[in-house]
């Protein structure tokens, strides 16, 4: 029987191949593309913080590796970094929506990026929880916050996320995700938008959470 076990153990290896893991590239990677020691020893929060009077739920503080990661992803085109990243988001304990609405990015910074970092992550998610990715509002250029007050700096982040006035698709309940939050201006710019659509159930989630 043992050796009925081990032959078939084997075929499977062969079957499926073993990737090292994405951070110590020693032992095999699991579904999240970590091996399960360095996927434990993320700097996990998993808890709801508030920001702007808004619940948002956090899979991670924003320490060393996942910053790293986070801005390699982001900034330096290491897509490879994406399903560890949306996994950190999908092992929070979500509520079922009808929608997940990423965080838009202005064209600007489209162009810059050449990707959405957030949408990449939308759409891995939309297709296991098997709903859609939804995007009515776009985002405008970002301004320079220097000099301005506080309530200023609301005001001029409130501006920057305009409806889609073509959008016909409505959903009551969705989910926003971006990858970090700080103050949570911009999440609560989004959900604002979105309130203004008919939604009427917003849950925010976000990758990680950095100081105010």
């Amino acid at each position: 029987m043992k050796t009925i076990d081990t032959v078939h153990a084997l075929i499977q290896r062969i079957i499926q191949p073993c990737f090292p893991c994405q951070l110590c590239g020693i032992d095999a990677q699991q579904s999240h593309s970590l091996c399960q020691q360095c996927w434990q020893q993320l700097p996990w929060l998993k808890d709801t913080i508030l920001r702007q009077h808004r619940p948002i739920q956090i899979a991670l503080n924003y320490t060393f590796p996942i910053d790293r990661i986070i801005q390699s992803y982001k900034y330096e085109q290491q897509l490879h970094f994406q399903n560890l990243l949306t996994q950190s988001l999908i092992s929070l304990n979500l509520s079922q929506v009808q929608a997940i609405v990423p965080m838009p990015i202005s064209t600007e910074r489209l162009r810059e990026r050449g990707y959405n970092q957030m949408l990449i992550i939308a759409n891995r998610m939309a297709q296991q929880f098997n709903i859609p990715v939804w995007q009515p509002v776009l985002r405008l250029a970002q301004h320079s916050q220097k000099g301005l007050s506080r309530v200023e700096r609301m005001q001029n982040i409130e501006q920057q996320f305009q409806i889609i006035k073509s959008e016909r698709r409505k959903y009551r309940k969705v989910l926003i995700i971006d990858d970090v939050v700080t103050t949570g201006s911009s999440v609560d710019a989004l959900a604002n938008a979105l309130e203004k659509l008919g939604c009427q159930h917003i849950d925010i989630a976000c990758i990680a959470a950095a100081q105010q």
